[in-house]
């Protein structure tokens, strides 16, 4: 009988535990988009205004490699293109001058045309005035072959002016997103290098939570579910509501990040879960998601 009596408690205590006992329908960790912000620019870092933490706006300029080299040369440019325009500038003179006179020559021309028609001027008249306006448009085309390329270098010299002017924009260091500074790489004064790391951003305003679920759960959720997420708390549990915006389209054996072997075998489905963050959530930080009733 006494055996039997501690069957019993043991199995009613057992019932009991599992009636308190519920699990989480998920768990996972939660991660953000990190964006590195790298130098676009050679040259010495003249500022840097960003620190681990920092909570900065999208298209602040938050620090500047230096451009005087660069402004330098634009310079130099600028001055290149001033003495060619100004030889531009000559032959479009020269152009206007002969245009002038092959207008007077033209009105030469009809003058003798006429005269000729009434017995009034000679053949000769006639050949040496046609004569003239066809050594005047010759000498027109001239001038405007030498402009061409006069043309063409003041041309290049824009594009060379703007490719500095691309350069000098990239030498500024503008913050891309809104977000917090979750790591500083590059201080000011240091050299700094194209491609070269120098701080780290997320916007962790709203974070994701990824979970795993098992192909039997999957009839139980869908895009756009509410759910609760839980995360640890000093006394219970901390509850946040979220929002499912992503379902895995094909299964995957289970992360390592799981433990147990038996766990790691079992094929799954990844899940995201958006939660807007009161900024108590961490990137990498443990939480749980539980299916809300009703939903």
């Amino acid at each position: 009988m006494k055996k039997i009596s501690i069957i019993i408690l043991a199995t009613i205590g057992l019932i009991s535990c599992n009636k308190n006992n519920d699990k989480a329908d998920g768990y996972g960790n939660f991660e953000a988009t990190e964006i590195t912000i790298s130098s676009e620019a050679n040259g010495k870092i003249e500022f840097l205004k960003v620190e681990e933490g920092d909570e900065l706006k999208s298209q602040l300029q938050v620090g500047l490699v230096d451009t005087l080299q660069l402004h330098f040369a634009k310079q130099q440019l600028i001055a290149s293109k001033s003495t060619v325009s100004s030889k531009s500038a000559n032959i479009i003179s020269q152009k206007s001058v002969l245009n002038e006179q092959l207008k007077t020559a033209k009105l030469e021309k009809n003058r003798i045309r006429n005269m000729y028609a009434e017995n009034a001027a000679t053949k000769r008249q006639v050949d040496e005035i046609e004569g003239k306006v066809k050594v005047i448009e010759e000498q027109i085309k001239s001038v405007g072959t030498q402009n061409a390329p006069i043309l063409n270098d003041l041309k290049s010299i824009d594009v060379q002016i703007a490719k500095i002017n691309d350069q000098i924009a990239k030498s500024k260091i503008i913050n891309p997103i809104n977000g917090t500074v979750l790591t500083k790489y590059a201080e000011p004064g240091e050299i700094s290098a194209f491609g070269k790391p120098l701080y780290k951003i997320a916007d962790v305003s709203e974070m994701t939570l990824r979970i795993y679920v098992s192909e039997t759960q999957l009839s139980k959720i869908k895009v756009g579910q509410n759910v609760s997420v839980k995360i640890d708390a000093e006394k219970d549990m901390k509850s946040y509501p979220g929002t499912i915006s992503w379902i895995a389209s094909s299964a995957e054996f289970t992360p390592k990040i799981i433990q147990t072997k038996e766990e790691r075998v079992n094929l799954v489905y990844a899940v995201k879960v958006k939660v807007k963050n009161d900024g108590s959530l961490k990137i990498g930080m443990p939480a749980e998601m539980w299916i809300k009733d009703g939903d």
